[in-house]
Formats: structure tokens, C-alpha cells, sequence
């Protein structure tokens, strides 16, 4: 089965068919750098991370672009009005606006490099990409789809026939007053700020041939993904909760500018609750990566109910978010976690487990004394079966993740091939249905499903850890001094995928 996904612009899954194959081209709103990072980053960061290292496990190269918002975003409902948070946070701590936006950019990266996320390929920043801006604006005056007023420039939604295509919602059904209070800058309700008037004080302005201002919040990923992934492309990403009023924006005022369709596909990922309750500052349950990741006692809500017992490790947080489909919404308790944990960590003994055996193998292959082997092993008559069963497993992941990315599907069958592979060992493999066994166990695991443990071979002992890895070093050397290279390329490239650089020099190997 090909990959399908569920697209919000036609509400039902479809094949994925790239515009450009094998190329495809894909933007996720990134988040507005006020604060640290929370639950509902780790959802939606996690979920497209799994997308991207799936597509590129299918052969897909990867244009992946997730842009910085340090500039635009406004803290009440309407776009156009309220107060940008980085400024508020600015203010509050007596630091320059951007100062803010650095710290706490820094702190989301490392948030995200603790969860194992891929770096995006591109990260630009709003306030990178202030004349490619202007420049939209102003492609949208010209087209007559905007109009200048008091040094603000908006978007005429009723000059769009399509507006409301992606949420449903129609320009006819948005009344005035229906989300806010009336902007009597405004034509009509619904229409949103492409550039905003900067009034005196306001710190984050920039030069435009409306005058000085700021740009609005919707203007700048259209122009971000436009400019370097082309007019069209094939992914947008972004929280649920931006929908509407940010993606239908992005359409509207891309598609009006360059008269071609802006993205051929919208994934959104749903958002994150904490025992039954929406999560908020507000309400006392916020809770932040740090404190998941970092927390020195139990911390609790308001109301006295547990959040978090203790610090969990990082892909605790990537198995818990992955236990659910990204277009569901996921229910966050310290019991859940706690059941993450368990099964995480039986994934990670059973590769740990497949990982030694694979090198106790090889140091067989490689001349070393063979311990005895088990009772029962498996007769090489049999690899041919053991390499079907590795095929099944194999398709019944790819029919999991290729039915719009189902992580949970694809975990259930991980957790199988764990228990398999285990019955596997008890009996006894070749040495070349182990090596083939332990990559398809890093297929799964680590490649496309992203799990990264402190303890990589389980048991928590770094000294063994490392006695393995200088047994397999040790093992290669033997390997080239009799010419079997071979077997020196295999050791190699299976440490190389464990992330084991070996450096081959007059005095020897180091890694």
C-alpha cells in the first residue's frame, strides 16, 4: 500500500502523490518564541519529526522547513489586536524584545535536541524576511486583494471566492462582531492585517511605503515557504488549533498573490490535554518540557492534583506522544507517562539484547573461540524462513505508518517483532540473519520512530558499553589484517549507524 493522508483541505485521506518525485517540499509553523517549550510543542514537533524521518525512510528527499515567529504574533483571539507576547515578555523582564526571542529560541532548540527532533533543514525567522513581506503586500494591492488604511495594509477577504476553503468557514457566515470587537479600520470583520502601523513606543517597527510598522502574524509564512520551497508545495504543517484563522490566511493571501495553488497538502496535528483538562497558564496545569525532563521534586496543579512525580528521560516523551495518531488529541498524566516509560524501556532492552548477540556473532565470524551454542539452534535450513518473517514485520510497519503516519499501529508492531526477536535469540541465529534482524529492530526503532535512549544497549552499565564497542573496534582490526574486508566494512557501518565514528590512524583505530 502506498502512503495516504489525511488532507483538512478535502477532509479525507488521499494517496500522497509529490509534486516534484522524489522530491518533496514541506513547512511547519514553528513556534512564537516567548517561553519555553510546553506539551502541546512536543505533540506537534514529535508528530511532524516521525513524518519527515518516515517519508525519508520511503525514499523521499526532504525539503523540510520550519520557521521562527519572533515578531507579529498578538496574545488575545484576533490576530490584528492585543499585544505582541514577545514584547510583554520584553517589558516584563526589562530585556530588548529580541534578546527574549533569543533566549528563548535557544531553549526550544534544546528542547527539541533532547527529544531526539531532527533539525529542520531551513529555521528562517520572521524578522529575517521583513522586504519578502512588504514585497507580498504588496503584490496584493496590486491584484486589488488588499487595501492601505491610517499606514495599515488588510486583506479584502471579500475579494477571494475561495476564503474559508481549508476551515469551512465562509466570509457570508463571519459577521460583524462574532469573534471580536469591531475593527473600524476594517471593511468587512473577517478581513486580517497583512502590516500593521507601528504606534509610538512600539519597539519591533520596520521602514515600508506605508510607513513604519510590523508585519502580521499570517504574512510570514507565506512568504517564508514560498520563497524557498517555490509558490506550490507539498506539506503545511501546523497544531489544529491554527486552522483557522492562521492557515486559512496563508491560502488566501498566497493564492490571490501568485494565482496558483499555495500547498497540495494540509496535515494538522490535534492538540494535548493534562488529566481530562485543557492545558494553560491560566488554569495552574501548564507543563513545560523542563519540567518533565528536569524536575527536582513532584510538582502539582492548583488544586493540589499530581503533574509530574520525578524527571523522566527524553524519549519517554517522544514513546508517550507516539502512543496516540497525531490527528488525536492526547491526555497527559504522570500515570500515563509512567506506562511509557515501562514499555519504552522494554523496547529498549529487546534491541539492546539483539545488539549484543549481533556482536557476540561477529566476533565468532570473526575467529574469536565460539561459546557453546544454545540448545536447538536454528539449522541454516531455516534462514530462509527467518528472512520471510523479516519481510512480514517489515510490510505490516510500512502499512501502519503509510496509513497517514498511524505511530500507534507501527508501535504495536515494533513490540511484536521485540517479543519475536527474543524467541529468536533463545534458539540461535546465523550470524546473517542477526545482522539483518538487528537493522530492520534500527529500522523501526531508531530511524523512523526516532527513540534515542541514555542507555542504548539497556542495563545502564557505560562501562560495558563501551568494552562492547572496543570488542567490535578490536574485532575490525583482526578483520583487516586478514584481509577479510568484508567483514572490516560490516563492523564499520554498523557502528557508523549507531552513531560510532571510527578513525582509522598510523598508531591504530580510535572511535
Amino acid at each position: 500500500m502506498g502512503l495516504r493522508v489525511f488532507n483538512t483541505l478535502g477532509r479525507k485521506l488521499e494517496e500522497f502523490v509529490p509534486l516534484n518525485p522524489p522530491r518533496v517540499g514541506m513547512y511547519v509553523c514553528g513556534p512564537t518564541v516567548y517561553s519555553h517549550s510546553h506539551l502541546g510543542h512536543a505533540k506537534s514537533y514529535l508528530s511532524f519529526d516521525v513524518i519527515v524521518r518516515w517519508l525519508r525512510c520511503s525514499g523521499y528527499d526532504v525539503c523540510y522547513v520550519q520557521n521562527i515567529t519572533d515578531v507579529g504574533h498578538m496574545t488575545n483571539n484576533d490576530e490584528d489586536a492585543g499585544e505582541d507576547p514577545i514584547i510583554r515578555e520584553a517589558r516584563r523582564r526589562g530585556l530588548h524584545p529580541m534578546a527574549v526571542a533569543e533566549t528563548f529560541m535557544r531553549s526550544f532548540l534544546d528542547d527539541m535536541d533532547a527529544l531526539n527532533v531532527v533539525r529542520p533543514d531551513i529555521m528562517p525567522r520572521a524578522t529575517g524576511h521583513i522586504p519578502e513581506q512588504i514585497e507580498l503586500a504588496q503584490q496584493l494591492l496590486a491584484r486589488g486583494h488588499a487595501y492601505v488604511v491610517n499606514g495599515s495594509v488588510y486583506f479584502d477577504v471579500t475579494s477571494d471566492p475561495d476564503y474559508g476553503k481549508l476551515s469551512g468557514r465562509r466570509v457570508a457566515d463571519q459577521e460583524a462582531g462574532a469573534r471580536v470587537a469591531v475593527n473600524e479600520e476594517k471593511r468587512h470583520p473577517a478581513d486580517f492585517a497583512l502590516w500593521k502601523k507601528a504606534e509610538g513606543g512600539h519597539i519591533m517597527r520596520w521602514a515600508s511605503p506605508w510607513g513604519e510598522g510590523f508585519p502580521g502574524w499570517h504574512l510570514e509564512c507565506s512568504a517564508m515557504s514560498q520563497k524557498y520551497l517555490g509558490r506550490t508545495f507539498d506539506i503545511h504543517g501546523g497544531g489544529l488549533e491554527n486552522q483557522f484563522p492562521h492557515h486559512e490566511c496563508e491560502i488566501a493571501q498566497s493564492e490571490c498573490a501568485t494565482g496558483a495553488p499555495f500547498v497540495r497538502y494540509w496535515l494538522h496535528n490535534n492538540m494535548c490535554t493534562i488529566n481530562g483538562q485543557k492545558m494553560g497558564k491560566s488554569l495552574g496545569n501548564a507543563v513545560s518540557l523542563k519540567d518533565i525532563l528536569y524536575t527536582e521534586r513532584p510538582l502539582h496543579d492548583r488544586e493540589g492534583r499530581l503533574l509530574i512525580a520525578r524527571a523522566f528521560e527524553p524519549v519517554i516523551v517522544r514513546h508517550f506522544v507516539l502512543t496516540s495518531h497525531y490527528r488525536a488529541p492526547l491526555d497527559f498524566s504522570n500515570e500515563a507517562l509512567q506506562a511509557a516509560e515501562s514499555g519504552s524501556y522494554k523496547l529498549r532492552d529487546a534491541a539492546g539484547e539483539l545488539l549484543r548477540a549481533t556482536a557476540a556473532r561477529l566476533r565468532q565470524v570473526g575467529g574469536e573461540p565460539a561459546p557453546p551454542g544454545p540448545p536447538g539452534a536454528l539449522p541454516a535450513a531455516r534462514t530462509e524462513a527467518v528472512r520471510t518473517a523479516l519481510a512480514e514485520y517489515e510490510r505490516r510497519f510500512a502499512e501502519a505508518m503509510n496509513d497517514d503516519f498511524n505511530t500507534a499501529a507501527a508501535l504495536a508492531v515494533a513490540f511484536d517483532y521485540a517479543r519475536q526477536t527474543g524467541s529468536w535469540l533463545r534458539a540461535g541465529l546465523t550470524a546473517e540473519d542477526l545482522v539483518a534482524a538487528d537493522a530492520l529492530m534500527r529500522r523501526f526503532v531508531h530511524d523512523a520512530l526516532g527513540f534515542r535512549w541514555r542507555d542504548a544497549v539497556g542495563g545502564g552499565d557505560a562501562e560495558a558499553r563501551r568494552a562492547l564497542i572496543q570488542l567490535l573496534v578490536d574485532l575490525r582490526t583482526e578483520a583487516r589484517k586478514a584481509k577479510n574486508f568484508a567483514l572490516s566494512d560490516t563492523i564499520r557501518d554498523r557502528l557508523a549507524a549507531l552513531g560510532i565514528e571510527l578513525k582509522d590512524g598510523p598508531t591504530g583505530t580510535t572511535w
